[in-house]
């Protein structure tokens, strides 16, 4: 009675260890932004459009980095609207974020011009069919990756066949670019709200 909402997580639940806080992945996402060689190279960070706070660190490290935030990808935007609708993120207000498959290509044809000046954070950290950064691996966009670029996984791979599979393609092809891949820069912990059957338990 009176209860109106259960959410259960139960992702590594079976797991015996103290999970790190988020503080843990923001000094791993600072050490990798603030010690690479980006001179000339583009950053592209993909991590859970629902983790409000990691998207925040992000911000931050952009701003450190003196590079414009760029949003892409259709749940990165319904979830940024969503927290700033609810005042939770004021910070987003400075990060453009794009949805349309029209203002994705439009936006990353300006920053493949001159990559060194933005921070991407777009989709793709599960290697989703159709993400951002699924579409760069496939040359699907028009952004060509080159080898100086670095791609930050600040997520880890939920452990279903599906995603493991999708991620394993999609890191074939990156690698077959030469980028530098940066993975695991992330500390479990959030609860995975999304309706899409891929990420339920069952």
């Amino acid at each position: 009675k009176g209860i109106k909402a259960v959410v259960i997580d139960s992702l590594y639940s079976g797991t015996e260890r103290k999970t790190p806080s988020e503080r843990i992945a923001k000094n791993l996402l600072e050490e990798i932004l603030l010690t690479i060689n980006n001179k000339d190279a583009g950053i592209i960070i993909t991590t859970f459009s629902s983790h409000i706070a990691r998207l925040k660190s992000i911000m931050e490290f952009a701003k450190k980095l003196n590079r414009e935030p760029i949003f892409l990808g259709r749940s990165l935007s319904k979830y940024s609207m969503a927290a700033q609708k609810v005042k939770i993120a004021p910070f987003l207000k400075d990060a453009k974020i794009m949805k349309y498959r029209r203002q994705v290509e439009k936006e990353l044809k300006k920053i493949e011009k001159n990559r060194s000046k933005y921070l991407i954070v777009c989709t793709g950290h599960q290697g989703e069919p159709g993400s951002i950064l699924e579409r760069m691996a496939r040359n699907q966009l028009h952004f060509k990756l080159n080898q100086n670029d670095n791609i930050i996984f600040s997520s880890s791979v939920i452990p279903t066949e599906v995603n493991k599979e999708n991620f394993q393609k999609m890191e074939d092809g990156l690698r077959k670019k030469k980028v530098r891949i940066f993975r695991d820069a992330h500390v479990s912990g959030q609860a995975l709200l999304s309706p899409d059957w891929r990420y339920r338990d069952t």
